[in-house]
């Protein structure tokens, strides 16, 4: 069972984000560019907000790219919220979803643990 913050892996889904990243938790503090968004499933209130989470891709779910997973994982840092109704995990940075999978994915399934 996936409990978030136990250090054991957990799996969602993942978009890449399109427009910037509007700061939720630190102001317009400069968090760098490995940073994400947390949605409803993981956020606690801002309880998410500044934690680390290494994100891997596992498989696609956009069948024009079936195959969009780089076999690597990035660490990435969480400086937003995803609004309600978003339906994702996490919504990751365009240079954070582009070191893991093919950007023209657009979504992705994920495993995401926290660091």
């Amino acid at each position: 069972m996936c409990s978030h913050g136990s250090g054991k892996c957990c799996r969602g889904d993942c978009y890449l984000l399109h427009s910037s990243l509007s700061p939720s938790c630190n102001g317009y503090q400069n968090d760098g560019v490995m940073i994400a968004a947390a949605s409803d499933a993981i956020w606690g209130n801002r309880a998410t907000c500044g934690r680390s989470y290494r994100v891997r891709c596992i498989g696609a779910t956009n069948q024009d790219v079936p195959q969009p997973c780089k076999g690597t994982s990035v660490v990435v840092k969480i400086v937003d919220y995803c609004p309600p109704g978003c339906q994702e995990t996490i919504d990751l940075s365009q240079e954070a979803f582009s070191a893991i999978a093919n950007p023209d994915a657009g979504k992705i399934r994920i495993e995401y643990t926290q660091v």
